[in-house]
């Protein structure tokens, strides 16, 4: 079946089933076409809890999904892909956010809405790449517990006087890009505004125009003055800024996530007609993590 052929089915089964698909930024272009939102995933999955729909076809990886359900508990929350996961979520556990509860007593915990479900369960406050400065210096006290990018609470740390204890996580994608590499972007347009995500590291964030969120970036590209803007996140970024604003340049620096190109539109097919990959959040687990979800929400 072709795309268009597979485009039509999926809207189709849409209406059929009273379902929303969400599609994060990092997602395939192809994939944008069958979208009813697309965005970060914490807008993502509150775009999920105020629909009416039944079923959320979800777009991305893991713990966007589980943040879905935990936000929306009554819907049927699909993965197209049971695979796609995120590595940086992966490197920090629950079990480990308890030992440094217990070592550090007194210290609140702040996780990235990277994380599963289970590290939200164990943490005090939740965060995104758009809020972390602003959650983490409304946080009582001198010393903050920061899980699991080392580089997006450094960026934080940087912008407040909290004392940051990070743990060693971070994404592959971002970490793996250089200063070497935006300097060469540079000189290949002068005239392009940098725009870095805060998950890179701090020798890439020095060189940038502004450190944005994905979120951030679309903003800042539409109210720039600038027509060009080297765009230093997942490569699939600069392709959705491309879409948003045809008229306007982005220089793509940055790798793939191979887990976010995962999702296809069979995929995605498959999982409306079978109503698979279902994810699951055992209750206890989700009452505690919705409370960390909730408490960022009320900042």
């Amino acid at each position: 079946m072709d795309s268009k052929n597979l485009i039509e089915r999926i809207n189709s089964l849409k209406k059929e089933k009273n379902a929303v698909i969400l599609v994060h930024n990092y997602q395939r272009p192809e994939i944008y076409e069958i979208a009813d939102f697309i965005g970060d995933s914490l807008d993502l999955s509150r775009k999920a809890a105020e629909t009416k729909a039944d079923i959320i076809v979800f777009c991305g990886v893991r713990f966007m999904v589980e943040t879905a359900k935990i936000l929306s508990p009554e819907k049927t929350v699909l993965l197209p892909d049971i695979e796609a996961g995120c590595e940086m979520a992966d490197m920090v556990m629950a079990e480990e956010v308890k030992a440094l509860k217990e070592r550090f007593p007194n210290v609140p915990v702040v996780c990235y809405v990277n994380t599963t479900a289970e590290v939200k369960a164990e943490s005090d406050v939740c965060c995104t790449s758009a809020n972390a400065v602003k959650v983490v210096n409304s946080i009582p006290g001198k010393d903050v517990i920061f899980v699991p990018d080392r580089n997006l609470g450094r960026y934080a740390g940087s912008q407040t006087k909290k004392n940051m204890m990070l743990a060693d996580g971070y994404c592959y994608v971002h970490d793996g890009i250089k200063a070497e590499d935006i300097l060469r972007a540079k000189k290949e347009h002068p005239d392009a505004k940098v725009v870095a995500h805060p998950e890179c590291t701090e020798d890439v964030l020095k060189l940038a125009d502004s450190v944005q969120s994905t979120g951030g970036m679309i903003k800042y590209a539409k109210e720039s003055g600038s027509g060009e803007f080297i765009i230093v996140t997942e490569v699939g970024m600069a392709k959705r800024l491309k879409r948003e604003f045809p008229e306007k340049k982005f220089y793509p620096v940055g790798k793939t996530c191979i887990n976010m190109k995962k999702i296809t539109l069979e995929k995605v097919l498959a999982s409306l007609e079978k109503e698979q990959f279902k994810v699951e959040v055992e209750e206890s687990v989700r009452i505690r993590a919705r409370k960390s979800l909730d408490r960022m929400l009320e900042r």
